[in-house]
């Protein structure tokens, strides 16, 4: 589920983490970077839980409703919502449940004034209202319509948002990649296979996790050499003017260079470009880019970066 850069990201959140903390200790930060890592996945339980608690709490407000007596106009927008193939095979998917019990997911069911707004404003927007109208829905529609729905408002919603942050400092920049994720599971979905709603797990022996942990333990550790090596490459920038994110960008960037020889450098200089441009400030960019050139053509006249492998230069 994790790509590269988002352990890049972890390595970053960390590092920043070490640099700010008062006699900070090295395994300290190696088990809060397995941590996040491992609580990413939580996040991905925690989505599909919301969803399959947005169902439960349908199915809920239908049988009151049933059972006041009310008018089935009233409440028709609940059993459509109620009777999605793609939302049915998420809220029974045999394996979930015991995997949300399991799992540090959040326990939606509790939030009931958010799964009620939410509800309400899923079922009462115009792409709701003209999927209503359709008679009979087949698994294409269902599916259709809740792409579009998870993409507008589960996905976007800017309570998710702020009460992800409450919970975990680390959600924020997990939520998109998780959102990505899941929307690119939604298009794979077919009705006779519910095999196919993936439970990923955190594997400590992963090859991405390892490397990650590689990164961040080679990178705090070497910290003092990798300060000599930024030492003359910011003539025009005196130390107290570089932002400190910005400098523990570059010690990663610096460690990767110079301790992974199978990552090319190009690769290298494109994810922490990407890397400061989404993190730092508006002139971090162009600040990194220009450092990791100087770094790198200094690494090649004397021979200091080993990559193997062919074109990894």
């Amino acid at each position: 589920m994790l790509t590269r850069r988002h352990i890049r990201i972890k390595v970053m959140q960390s590092a920043y983490s070490f640099s700010h903390r008062e006699n900070s200790k090295l395994e300290d930060e190696l088990k809060f970077f397995e941590a996040s890592v491992a609580q990413s996945f939580d996040l991905y339980f925690s989505l599909l839980g919301l969803i399959k608690s947005l169902m439960d709490f349908t199915s809920e407000q239908l049988k009151t409703y049933e059972e006041l007596g009310s008018q089935k106009i009233k409440y028709q927008h609940l059993k459509t919502f109620s009777e999605n193939k793609v939302l049915q095979l998420i809220q029974h998917h045999p394996i979930l449940e015991k995997k949300l019990n399991s799992k540090k997911a959040i326990k939606w069911d509790l939030e009931f004034v958010f799964l009620k707004e939410l509800l309400d404003k899923i079922t009462s927007e115009d792409m709701f209202v003209d999927y209503q109208k359709k008679s009979k829905h087949t698994w294409d529609d269902d599916l259709k319509w809740f792409e579009k729905c998870f993409k507008n408002h589960i996905a976007t919603s800017d309570y998710l948002y702020d009460y992800l942050e409450d919970q975990n400092i680390t959600w924020i920049d997990d939520l998109p990649l998780v959102n990505t994720f899941f929307s690119k599971i939604l298009k794979q979905l077919r009705s006779d296979q519910a095999e196919q709603l993936p439970f990923p797990e955190f594997i400590k022996s992963g090859e991405d996790f390892q490397f990650g942990r590689e990164l961040l333990e080679k990178t705090l550790s070497n910290d003092e050499k990798l300060e000599l090596e930024l030492e003359g490459k910011t003539p025009n920038w005196e130390a107290d003017r570089i932002a400190i994110l910005d400098r523990v960008i570059l010690k990663i960037a610096i460690t990767e260079l110079l301790y992974f020889p199978n990552i090319p450098a190009k690769v290298t200089l494109n994810e922490y470009l990407e890397i400061a441009k989404d993190y730092s400030t508006p002139n971090s960019n162009t600040f990194v880019n220009g450092v990791l050139d100087k770094l790198v053509r200094e690494f090649k006249e004397e021979n200091r970066m080993n990559k193997s492998g062919r074109g990894l230069l």
